[in-house]
């Protein structure tokens, strides 16, 4: 149960950092804005938004870190069930029959479709 709460967080973390990534502005673009290309009054204020988003960036990034070093600790704890179809070495127990009963078991010339 822990382990798909944790797949579920991580996924969600995983989705929301990388829509923070693209919402924010390069390098570049506080230069553009100072020669009025661009629209300097944000949400937040013109320097605001960039300690903003930068925190959350970092905050989703290092939990993202985090669960995923717990996510592959449990991983490799975690013992794997077998299924019966991948283990070819042994032979099915459940309801097979023999497809030579079907066969005649003769060796009657005269059914026979193969010439010779």
């Amino acid at each position: 149960m822990l382990y798909q709460v944790l797949i579920v967080l991580y996924l969600i973390n995983a989705i929301v950092l990388v829509g923070f990534i693209l919402i924010q502005q390069g390098k570049g673009a506080d230069m553009g804005a100072s020669f009025g290309s661009g629209s300097s009054a944000t949400i937040f204020g013109s320097s605001g938004s960039a300690n903003f988003m930068s925190r959350t960036t970092s905050f989703l990034a290092t939990m993202f870190f985090l669960l995923s070093l717990v996510l592959g600790n449990l991983t490799t704890q975690r013992t794997q069930q077998t299924e019966e179809w991948n283990n070819l070495g042994t032979p099915a127990t459940q309801g097979v029959e023999s497809p030579a009963t079907d066969v005649p078991a003769g060796n009657d010339k005269s059914e026979s479709d193969v010439p010779n």
